[in-house]
């Protein structure tokens, strides 16, 4: 019994044979009030275009799947996770980044309430927990502190230091202090459910 096994296609000549290239898309955009224009490809998501092409690398990767906020940017002044949203659909776009919150070497109100309630300990998620406090403050929806910290739910902080932004936030927003029924019952460093 012969065995003869199937004529395999000549590999030289799948070596020779040209690859098409990838295709690139235009993209014209604002980041941090400079006007950036890029070609890309389409699978981009706007988080490594900002780390790997741009170079800012405050946003932070994360999970990369939309559950942590360490990625969190501002798009037209809202904030989104940027690892969930391909850049190329960011045309025309005003893109905020951490990188873009200080005036010169002036830091924002919220850079500065940060530094002051400590509000931030390895700092990992600190650049899209300010950009989502910005982005929070924009939406105007948040007036006490309960609904600051179910507002910044989407922003996690492995080391606890969710009363920390809460303060911060409170401060920049002056939002009155809580009153014993109204304040959270959870252990310092946990976010009420």
């Amino acid at each position: 019994m012969s065995t003869h096994l199937p004529a395999t296609p000549n590999s030289s000549a799948q070596a020779q044979a040209p690859v098409p290239p990838v295709p690139l898309y235009p993209l014209k955009l604002s980041v941090n009030g400079q006007q950036q224009q890029l070609h890309v490809e389409a699978w981009v998501s706007l988080l490594d275009l900002l780390r790997d092409r741009l170079a800012l690398t405050g946003t932070k990767k994360g999970c990369d799947h939309g559950q942590c906020g360490a990625c969190t940017v501002l798009v037209d002044g809202k904030r989104i996770n940027s690892c969930l949203t391909l850049a190329v659909m960011q045309e025309g776009r005003e893109i905020t980044t951490v990188e873009g919150m200080a005036e010169g070497s002036a830091l924002h109100p919220l850079q500065q309430a940060f530094i002051a309630h400590d509000a931030f300990q390895c700092g990992y998620c600190t650049p899209g927990q300010l950009c989502s406090s910005m982005g929070l403050i924009a939406e105007g929806q948040a007036q006490t502190r309960a609904q600051v910290r179910e507002l910044m739910s989407g922003n996690i902080c492995r080391c606890g230091a969710y009363p920390q932004i809460v303060a911060a936030l409170a401060e920049v927003m002056q939002l009155p202090a809580e009153t014993q029924e109204g304040q959270a019952h959870a252990p310092v460093g946990m976010v009420p459910a």
